[in-house]
């Protein structure tokens, strides 16, 4: 079950002008004082570069060897750097923020997402079009839509299993790259979704360049280890499996923790449009927070610093940290929630909210 199907139009009112205003003028300063620009820089593409060369590495050495526990290690260690490109990569390209203009981003996801499996094309238009757009609002957001298993707004139906949600909701969180590599993709692709009608490409070029991203997705995991290694293809498939598993648990709870930590969640407004704008919504809905130690944020490729990228999702996220703290100090100005927390009180409150909406509603 996905109740992920925003037919009606929603809008949102124009955001405070003076909000606004600081925010413009707060980022205009910042890169005038840098005499920078908003995307990537050489020390993001020498990130890139090294990422991918990690990558080809542990393949290599994973395909060497003899022992399966050795096979595993590497296998997963090529997974990981394959999911931090994804992070450090395709997140911004989704945005365009990584290069200039769509189709240079679009030819750079397609390069660089096909390790990781994931359809660039569907995963643009799930993020950025649905999940910004309409963050944790019932219906609209792809992220927390109704799937039966985890229960994620007081409006969906409750399951007396669900209790026990806060306990077991990593092995959904873990499932969730593989859900949408092998399902979700193919059902945007083939027209069964909301997704379909705003991807960049559709009809023949658009299912060969999908067809032609997922071959490769299986040549590289599992036709060619099985080709150039002594393992048999249900020990390699085992292995892809794991690694999946790891890097989705790993993704998806950096991710959309992050806007369960908020709690606010909300049915679309009947009249179709929103009570406040974009921007105030993104301060009730998301948070940023700071891992330990903080340079590893530079390596999750700022995904940390969320509520920033909701509030600029265009700019690359090597100028995550300094907005943030422009933000602060604006929040403070307009007495706005903006708080920095750790990954503990992340997953606190990641706790509490599933708790929440794990008890038995009274009506």
């Amino acid at each position: 079950m996905n109740l992920f199907n925003p037919d009606r139009l929603i809008t949102f009112p124009a955001d405070d002008p003076q909000l606004v205003k600081q925010l413009q003028s707060g980022t205009k300063v910042y890169l005038a004082k840098s005499g920078d620009h908003r995307y990537a820089d050489g020390w993001a593409f020498a990130k890139m570069a090294a990422l991918i060369i990690a990558c080809l590495c542990c393949y290599a050495l994973a395909l060497s060897q003899s022992l399966w526990g050795l096979y595993l290690l590497w296998y997963l260690a090529m997974m990981f750097c394959a999911m931090l490109l994804a992070v450090n990569v395709v997140h911004d390209a989704s945005h365009d923020a990584f290069l200039r203009g769509k189709k240079t981003n679009a030819r750079l996801n397609r390069w660089v997402a096909f390790p990781m499996g994931l359809d660039p094309d569907c995963w643009r238009v799930r993020h950025v079009r649905f999940h910004h757009g309409f963050t944790n609002i019932e219906f609209y957001d792809p992220d927390t839509a109704e799937n039966g298993i985890l229960r994620q707004t007081p409006w969906q139906r409750w399951r007396p299993f669900m209790r026990q949600q806060h306990h077991y909701w990593p092995l959904v969180a873990a499932l969730t790259f593989p859900w949408y590599i092998w399902v979700v993709d193919w059902l945007d692709r083939a027209g069964f979704t909301p997704v379909t009608r705003h991807l960049a490409l559709r009809g023949f070029a658009g299912w060969g360049y999908f067809l032609a991203g997922k071959l490769a997705h299986c040549a590289l995991c599992l036709i060619l280890p099985w080709l150039l290694s002594d393992f048999s293809f249900m020990t390699i498939l085992l292995t892809y499996l794991l690694s999946q598993l790891l890097a989705s648990l790993i993704f998806v709870t950096l991710i959309i923790g992050t806007h369960w930590a908020k709690g606010h969640t909300q049915l679309p407004p009947e009249e179709g449009k929103m009570p406040v704008g974009r921007l105030a919504h993104t301060f009730v809905t998301t948070f940023d927070w700071t891992p330990q130690p903080a340079w590893l944020g530079y390596w999750l490729g700022g995904i940390n610093l969320h509520l920033t990228h909701h509030l600029f999702p265009h700019w690359h996220h090597r100028h995550y940290p300094a907005l943030s703290r422009i933000i602060a100090q604006i929040a403070s100005q307009q007495g706005l929630d903006y708080q920095l927390l750790t990954l503990a009180d992340l997953l606190r409150l990641q706790q509490q909210f599933l708790r929440r909406m794990g008890e038995k509603p009274k009506a």
